[in-house]
């Protein structure tokens, strides 16, 4: 059977400005929050995050964020039957 190729999941630019992001990073220059007035970025998947959201910005291709799925749970209601036990007063 022929494999089918892969298609990239982002562009190239997109990963150029992940790459410029982790420079920053690394050099301690990156930083957090709207226009940089944040604190410094510490993580390294901070770091990408911010390159990645860049990214998205200028509209280069960068797959959707993942979102929250509600998963529905399959309950399964079983009847039980409880026994009414009646409790005894002791009298003193």
């Amino acid at each position: 059977m022929a494999r089918k190729a892969k298609k990239r999941r982002y562009s190239r630019s997109a990963g150029s400005d992940v790459e410029s992001e982790m420079r920053r990073y690394k050099k301690g220059t990156a930083k957090s929050g709207r226009g940089g007035r944040g604190g410094r970025v510490k993580s390294r998947k901070q770091a990408i995050a911010i390159g990645l959201s860049k990214a998205r910005k200028k509209g280069k291709k960068v797959p959707k964020k993942a979102s929250k799925r509600k998963t529905a749970k399959k309950t399964s209601k079983k009847k039980t039957t409880r026994k009414s036990s009646k409790r005894k007063s002791s009298k003193r």
